[in-house]
């Protein structure tokens, strides 16, 4: 039998089915660049401070001092996460950290961050949270500091936490533990992350997450980090806004 047979092939015979492609990981990343993150979290807060010390005497006052140094710290953790995101992986950032926006959607998260802002102190009222004094007290010296306090909080904590809570970890936790555990098990750690500004009380960092799985479920319905930052961000302006009027 030659090669041009034509009796070497089957005529009647189904084509075979053509190769399907594994389904792609996701998140496409793992635990290594997780661990990597978190090796340098250190060494970032103690360069951001060093540096903030070199031109202190250009910066008024020591609680924006600590605000630009955390600042600093978020450029160098984020720079280190843009590096595993675009040269390890080759993927886009903001794209690959769920980073999309639907107006609608957005509008709504919007309104609903004072919302939860008010049932998350219900809930503080109910457990009887108790009053303490935080770090944020600190912020009231000068009008310049009090201005780039409410940026910080408004704006660049909300951004920079949901980026990396909801928009980096949840995913690779979802990915090992499950949707629901994953997204719990996120706003756990970031309460607990918190717990510092709070002398480590329960009651405050078990609020603290509590409104952390709330903007986790909200990622995960509208399948957008960008709806986790505008929730968070007008949460933390309607406590901003009680913080102001408690204080004075």
């Amino acid at each position: 039998m030659t090669p041009n047979d034509p009796e070497q092939f089957d005529q009647s015979a189904p084509f075979p089915p053509a190769p399907v492609a594994p389904p792609a990981r996701w998140p496409f990343w793992d635990y290594f660049d997780l661990f990597f993150l978190i090796s340098i979290f250190l060494p970032s807060l103690f360069v951001a401070a060093l540096l903030v010390r070199t031109i202190s005497g250009f910066i008024p006052g020591k609680p924006l001092q600590g605000l630009i140094a955390q600042l600093i710290a978020y450029a160098l953790i984020f720079g280190a996460l843009y590096a595993i995101l675009h040269l390890r992986y080759r993927r886009p950032f903001w794209r690959s950290l769920g980073w999309r926006v639907d107006p609608r959607v957005a509008i709504a998260c919007l309104f609903a961050g004072p919302p939860l802002a008010l049932a998350i102190g219900w809930l503080g009222f109910v457990l009887r949270a108790p009053e303490l004094e935080t770090p944020f007290q600190e912020m009231l010296q000068n009008r310049a500091t009090l201005f780039f306090f409410a940026v910080f909080v408004v704006i660049i904590g909300p951004l920079c936490e949901e980026l990396f809570f909801r928009g980096f970890l949840m995913p690779l936790l979802m990915r090992s533990c499950g949707t629901p555990a994953g997204i719990v098990l996120t706003g756990v750690l970031f309460g607990s992350l918190h717990g510092f500004e709070y002398s480590w009380s329960w009651r405050h960092i078990l609020l603290v997450a509590a409104a952390g799985t709330v903007f986790g479920w909200v990622r995960f319905r509208t399948g957008s980090t960008a709806s986790a930052v505008f929730i968070h961000s007008t949460y933390n302006m309607m406590q901003l806004a009680a913080f102001l009027i408690q204080t004075r």
